[in-house]
């Protein structure tokens, strides 16, 4: 194969495809008819010597070297967006720019208040937007520019994504006030007796990067002790502190808290809160902007 001999505009198809999984979508977000993009597609097909996508019952399926092409094409693409738009200064105070952002529930309570506050002062013509993207799918969003970043327990491993520490959280339990342990002698801290003989609220969402509460419990083999699953974080205060039930949270949530009792937990393992983003924004002016205000609140390093 001639490189040279490439319509370079073929591969804006080519990772259209990739990230849409569908002909017709990828036409729509091209901006052209399904036609011209299937014939598109007719030409990659030759360039390569490779079907690159295969139909079947589940819908288009990638083959390996539609794998090994088209992630290095979409990252290219990114980068070369980012060149093209971001070679002016960023001015916040005259910036009327849309900031998308992924954070879970609990995200939104911890982070969002501030990070709105600092805007509303320093960049008064933005706005924010917090996106629901599950923990997995986080990546993929990053790379089709769908959110600019994500805050939470992160561990991105996908070429062309990068992430910041912003801080180290611990896990600590809350009940209501005049809760006591089941067993033991009570002091600051539970022991795993002594939550083991506890009944547990966790939190489950549909979008959120904490499952590793219930991981934790699964590990000190005390999933059976949880009597309560809620969707949202908010809904946990109100729960212990009208029942028996202890839950499960990060300390940092735990600190806003009014009218509940604090108990640290020595045996829960530390996690680490990262800010994450893509490759194709890392010089970008605004991102850089977004990112570094958002290391300036809540980065503790």
């Amino acid at each position: 194969m001639n490189f040279r001999q490439l319509d370079l505009n073929l591969l804006r198809v080519l990772a259209a495809i990739h990230r849409t999984g569908s002909v017709t979508a990828a036409a729509r977000t091209l901006s052209l008819s399904q036609s011209a993009t299937s014939n598109a597609l007719g030409r990659l097909r030759h360039f390569f010597g490779d079907d690159l996508f295969v139909r079947s019952p589940a819908g288009l399926q990638r083959t390996r070297v539609c794998e090994q092409v088209a992630p290095a094409v979409a990252a290219h693409l990114l980068s070369l967006e980012a060149v093209v738009t971001g070679v002016e200064d960023f001015d916040p105070l005259q910036a009327a720019t849309t900031w998308r952002l992924s954070l879970s529930d609990l995200g939104e309570m911890l982070f969002l208040p501030r990070l709105t506050a600092a805007l509303r002062q320093r960049a008064p013509g933005t706005r924010v937007s917090n996106i629901s993207v599950a923990a997995p799918a986080v990546a993929g969003a990053l790379e089709a520019r769908e959110i600019d970043c994500a805050v939470g327990i992160l561990q991105p491993r996908h070429r062309g994504v990068h992430a910041d520490l912003l801080f180290r959280e611990q896990y600590v339990a809350i009940t209501a006030a005049h809760w006591k342990p089941p067993s033991g002698r009570q002091g600051a801290s539970l022991t795993r007796a002594q939550l083991a003989g506890a009944s547990l609220a966790v939190a489950s969402p549909t979008a959120t990067f904490h499952s590793s509460v219930e991981e934790m419990l699964v590990s000190l083999k005390l999933a059976d002790r949880i009597v309560l699953r809620a969707r949202h974080f908010g809904a946990l205060p109100e729960l212990v502190t009208s029942s028996d039930l202890l839950a499960i949270v990060p300390s940092m949530y735990a600190r806003r808290l009014a009218g509940v009792q604090t108990w640290k937990l020595s045996f829960a393992p530390h996690y680490d809160v990262r800010l994450v983003w893509h490759a194709s924004t890392a010089r970008d002016p605004a991102q850089q902007w977004l990112r570094a205000l958002l290391q300036e609140l809540f980065g503790t390093r």
